[in-house]
């Protein structure tokens, strides 16, 4: 373990900054500090803002310039996700869209949105690695990891707060295909089940139809059929956790190759497609450009085992 011992910093505080409490801030910059002692050093009047003292929930204003204290940090020896790893070279060709406000990528089936619970790497991470000079990168959504497609990430807080404030008014538009089990009624256009989240004592997430749950609504749409499978398009309108692939499993559906909610004979009869991934892709993405207000759409395409699979499929019927 090795340890850094900075000088006082003077931070001024960027429009894109500003609104953000100081807590957060120095969270952010402090990386490695124990929360305990950032609030340690506000309380006792260490950090200053504008040359005056701050409480832990004063908002910054732009222009605002904050006066940091000397802190030890204690650096763990922790592997470091290098820009020459083949994993983050990838998620340069994954890139689909990206300006100054955000970046767009077709996330790859198998890679975790963020590091944590044992996984070193994530999507997150690959991307800080990838853009060093980037000052801010944050997810604005996130995707299962077992998930692809259309994946947004902000490069600024700005752009953070608006794309949240649309997806919080449901002001974006999500399309997602799976393929699921058994023919799919042409008549089951909307799927409202209540969805209660469940933590496992292994810290696995565990998500069922309860009438305790927060409301759930998701679109669906048939887009191709088979002769044991149905190609749906589905379009969630709320955003709970693992909702499509438990309202396809509340309509009788399961998703294929789901490995919490699928069906194993429905994944043995899709075997001799070389499927082995669950077939769920966020397709496309509508949303308004945070500063330009234009509005956007985005298109993943599907990767080679997901388009090898609907082949085999089409050839069989």
């Amino acid at each position: 373990m090795k340890t850094e011992n900075p000088s006082v910093q003077f931070i001024a505080v960027s429009a894109d900054e500003a609104g953000q409490r100081i807590d957060n801030f120095l969270l952010a910059r402090l990386k490695g500090v124990p929360k305990s002692m950032i609030y340690r050093i506000l309380r006792k009047g260490e950090v200053r803002v504008n040359k005056k003292r701050t409480k832990p929930e004063y908002n910054l204003l732009d222009g605002d310039v904050v006066r940091v204290p000397p802190v030890r940090v204690a650096e763990r020896d922790e592997p470091v996700v290098s820009a020459s790893l083949d994993k983050v070279a990838a998620l340069a060709d994954c890139i689909l869209y990206e300006d100054d406000s955000l970046i767009v990528l077709n996330k790859p089936s198998g890679t975790a949105v963020h590091g944590g619970s044992g996984l070193s790497f994530g999507v997150i991470e690959g991307l800080r690695a990838l853009r060093p000079e980037a000052r801010f990168l944050e997810l604005v959504h996130r995707l299962d990891r077992d998930t692809s497609g259309v994946l947004l990430v902000a490069k600024k807080r700005s752009a953070l707060r608006a794309l949240h404030e649309q997806l919080r008014l449901k002001g974006m538009q999500k399309n997602y295909l799976a393929l699921v089990r058994g023919q799919w009624q042409s008549h089951c256009k909307v799927v409202q089940a209540p969805l209660l989240k469940n933590i496992l004592q292994s810290g696995e997430r565990v998500v069922r139809v309860s009438s305790e749950g927060k409301p759930s609504e998701t679109s669906f749409k048939v887009e191709e059929r088979f002769e044991q499978a149905t190609l749906v398009r589905a379009s969630p309108v709320t955003g709970r956790t693992h909702q499509i692939r438990v309202h396809t499993l509340h309509a009788g559906h399961p998703i294929a190759f789901d490995d919490r909610y699928g069906d194993r004979v429905f994944d043995r009869q899709l075997a001799a497609t070389g499927l082995s991934r669950l077939f769920l892709h966020a397709q496309s993405l509508s949303f308004e450009h945070p500063a330009t207000g234009e509005m956007m759409r985005v298109e993943a395409p599907l990767d080679g085992a997901l388009r090898h699979c609907l082949q085999v499929l089409r050839q069989q019927k």
